[in-house]
């Protein structure tokens, strides 16, 4: 490919409803100094992105023309000057794409930081490739580096129908810690107890039933995707000295935050948190892909659109209907 190619992106010029989304032509050329130019096979949709289409996310779309995604997988194209540790051919999945408006990754052909960029692991297909490290890099990264889960723990996960909250769900299992998960959808309890969740409880009910299944004394560990003006509630669920982890704001609302809470209240993010110490990523790479090589954590796909029908997508995205991972499959 030369420098004189085009390639297909999802651009918005305005923030708002899925219909804003635009599948355009646009040049794509050599990646520069470390940076990898990526055929991508498959997206994986996140509700960060959903907000930062809207407007709602907590750093703001550079448009007009802003890019959009941060998960994907595909095979690199060309490396660009000081990359090593990745060549053409090599199949790959993006991890941490911060700066979403610059380096999204909806499209066909993309460029991104290789730093942003590991090795897919032999055996694992784009569409997992895809479904698998945001989620997985998260609910790693807050319950065992943040949060130092420990075997017999009680771990509280909101928003658990999610992708990020079917990830806690195993890796708590997997560490022999206690899930209780929680949603406001009732149709979802049955596939998340089936997913590994210990218990499930109805979210407008969560304080009640979890001092309930924990003899009064809480949760050790409450993992929360949504803030608002619940947080307050999650906050008399953690158990004495115990953690609240905050992931994400689902809930755009004002969130309290009293500082006479008798717990230790992290905000967590994986951009920073990651590159912050790249140690952790290596860490957490080695931890996932053991996972993946057992099979127990498989991500689960709620469904698959293809490029064309991005709108469709985050339509889906935006309804809450999904349990696990929304995928873009991109044909080429």
């Amino acid at each position: 490919m030369t420098t004189n190619e085009m390639a297909r992106a999802v651009l918005f010029h305005e923030t708002g409803g899925p219909e804003v989304l635009r599948l355009e032509n646009v040049q794509i050329g050599d990646p520069g100094r470390g940076e990898v130019r990526i055929r991508i096979d498959a997206i994986g949709l996140n509700r960060a992105e959903a907000l930062f289409r809207s407007g709602a996310y907590w750093l703001s779309p550079d448009l007009p023309s802003s890019r959009l995604g941060h998960e994907a997988a595909g095979v690199v194209e060309a490396a660009g000057e000081d990359v090593h540790h990745l060549k053409p051919g090599d199949p790959i999945s993006t991890v941490t794409i911060g700066d979403m408006s610059a380096h999204g990754v909806y499209g066909d052909r993309v460029i991104v930081p290789a730093s942003e960029v590991i090795e897919r692991p032999a055996g694992i297909d784009a569409v997992t490739g895809a479904a698998t490290w945001l989620a997985y890099t998260t609910a790693y990264g807050a319950l065992v580096e943040v949060g130092r889960l420990r075997p017999g723990a009680t771990v509280l996960i909101t928003a658990a129908a999610g992708a990020v909250g079917i990830a806690a769900i195993r890796i708590a299992k997997h560490l022999g810690a206690i899930p209780i998960a929680t949603t406001r959808d009732e149709t979802k309890h049955a596939q998340l107890a089936e997913l590994g969740a210990a218990h499930v409880v109805p979210a407008d009910h969560v304080l009640k039933e979890v001092q309930t299944l924990t003899g009064g004394r809480g949760a050790a560990l409450v993992l929360d995707a949504i803030a608002g003006p619940g947080l307050e509630t999650l906050a008399q669920v953690v158990a004495p000295d115990g953690t609240l982890i905050v992931t994400s704001n689902l809930d755009p609302s004002p969130t309290p935050l009293p500082w006479t809470w008798p717990l230790d209240l992290r905000k967590y993010a994986n951009p920073m948190f990651y590159g912050a110490d790249p140690a952790r990523m290596e860490r957490a790479r080695r931890f996932i892909t053991a996972g993946l090589d057992t099979g127990a954590f498989a991500p689960v796909i709620d469904r698959t659109f293809d490029l064309t029908e991005i709108v469709e997508a985050h339509r889906h995205l935006d309804s809450n209907a999904h349990v696990g991972k929304v995928v873009v499959e991109v044909r080429h």
